[in-house]
């Protein structure tokens, strides 16, 4: 701004003294020579003050490049920028020993206060990959634990062929005792290829760990692997075993596991599956999916988009997600939300009997779109067992297309004259044989006034009958899924 005021002043001053200088010689020549040493002196007076200011401004402008320039191989206090320390940003050379070199001064640096007991506040330090494409040929480590709020970000890590194929791109493990090794450690903005040898990130007993804006791909076992710890954050970002848009023609051979939470109060939030054998495997506690796109590896194929796998404990949220041609399972599912979903192409859920528990479940206003092929919206997989605890089940409202309804909650209506009427919901209601609560009303015709009960609930029918024949309606409501206190 400065600069832009100063010349405007001697584009200024400038003009006024041609137009002087024109009126002078042009139209008073004679008081040109009379002016003319005083010209020459003002004149001068003003070249000194232009060059004055513009040696001002050179000495500013030099001062500001040299306070911006980083010092070369001499990091800033927080910010540590890879290459240089020697990585090779167009990815023809080995950087494993660089970039560990730079996460090694990085947490090492002198922190402020802590975190959690133990863990060391870094105060926000950035390793910094400068948009660069690094290869590396074993795992990523941090020296040691019990370091925080540090940040590795900005450019893509690429595993090499010789890359140990049980190893993961960044690993956090650590052979610390204590509870956690790390609290707050963020990657974001990062491309990570595995080049089909192991995994891309894991996270084993850390805190309020954050993987933002990362595309993991060409991993072989897991894409993203949390075990144990708390509070990892999975969000705006792309997995992939196969860089692929669907429709791929080796689609049923896609393994792996997208993203893996063997641990509690985990939320994935905005991500995109788009190849694995399984989209997110759940085995913890308390997890919360949002906003995921499952196009993972059809059901057809063998493919499950998301895995309950905790029998008995699950306490899982999915909400607002899209199930693109693939599923969800859930072991003994006690403690599930699967809420606002869409489910395309033939794609449904199934309750998994391990020990014949399910208890607390809610599958409600989803979308179901399928073929037409007769495929249910939820199915019941009792190879393993039946289920025999079945309470606080309700499977209802749901938007359905081209697919089966099923569910724990039904009406329906019989019409006829005689003393006996049967609403058979055998067709919709989800568990064999199970009928929990019935409500029901008789309409006669002709001002007649019967006496009538309910009969049976057997087979999933309800048998209402009446001490006389009637002409009359029956419309009933049943429940299958609630236990009511006996």
């Amino acid at each position: 701004m400065a600069r832009r005021k100063n010349a405007f002043a001697f584009a200024f001053i400038r003009l006024a003294s041609c137009l002087m200088v024109s009126s002078v010689y042009g139209d008073y020549p004679l008081l040109g020579r009379v002016f003319s040493s005083h010209y020459g002196e003002q004149m001068q007076k003003i070249q000194e003050f232009k060059g004055s200011v513009f040696r001002r401004d050179m000495v500013s402008l030099a001062a500001s490049s040299v306070a911006a320039a980083p010092q070369p191989g001499s990091p800033s206090p927080r910010v540590y920028l890879v290459t240089s320390y020697g990585a090779d940003p167009t990815g023809n050379k080995d950087s494993t020993d660089a970039l560990m070199s730079a996460i090694a001064d990085a947490v090492q640096a002198s922190g402020k206060g802590v975190l959690i007991e133990g863990i060391t506040n870094l105060g926000g330090a950035q390793i910094s990959l400068e948009g660069g494409n690094y290869m590396i040929s074993r795992p990523l480590r941090f020296p040691s634990a019990g370091v925080g709020n540090v940040v590795i970000h900005g450019g893509a890590l690429h595993a090499s062929d010789d890359f140990p194929t049980d190893g993961y791109l960044i690993d956090l493990s650590s052979n610390s005792s204590s509870p956690y090794n790390f609290e707050y450690i963020t990657f974001r903005d990062l491309m990570l290829d595995s080049n089909y040898r192991g995994g891309g990130i894991f996270v084993p007993k850390s805190l309020r760990t954050s993987i933002d804006n990362c595309y993991i791909a060409h991993f072989t076992s897991n894409g993203i692997l949390v075990q144990g710890g708390h509070e990892t954050i999975i969000r705006n970002s792309f997995l992939g075993q196969h860089i692929t848009a669907g429709g791929d023609p080796g689609e049923r051979n896609f393994s792996g596991t997208a993203i893996n939470l063997n641990g509690n109060d985990n939320a994935v939030t905005d991500v995109v599956i788009f190849s694995a054998a399984v989209g997110i495997m759940v085995s913890g506690q308390a997890n919360v999916l949002t906003g995921v796109h499952c196009y993972n590896k059809a059901t057809g194929f063998g493919g499950t988009g998301i895995y309950l796998k905790l029998p008995g404990n699950t306490q899982t949220r999915i909400l607002n997600c899209y199930m693109d041609f693939t599923g969800i399972v859930a072991e003994d599912p006690v403690q599930v939300d699967i809420s606002n979903c869409f489910f395309l192409g033939d794609a449904y859920v199934v309750l998994k009997s391990v020990n014949g528990v399910v208890n607390g479940v809610n599958i409600r206003n989803n979308m179901f779109s399928g073929s037409g092929k007769g495929i249910d919206i939820v199915k019941l997989d009792q190879s393993g067992g039946p289920f025999k605890k079945i309470d606080q089940v309700v499977i209802d409202a749901n938007n359905v297309n081209g697919m089966n309804v099923r569910s724990t909650v039904a009406r329906g209506s019989a019409q006829g004259n005689g003393t006996s009427w049967t609403v058979n919901f055998s067709s919709v209601l989800l568990f064999p044989d199970l009928i929990n609560y019935v409500q029901y009303s008789l309409s006669a015709s002709g001002g007649s006034f019967p006496n009538h009960s309910l009969r049976n609930v057997s087979g999933n029918s309800v048998v209402v009958e009446s001490d006389v024949a009637v002409s009359a309606n029956v419309f009933v409501m049943v429940e299958q899924g609630t236990k009511l206190p006996s």
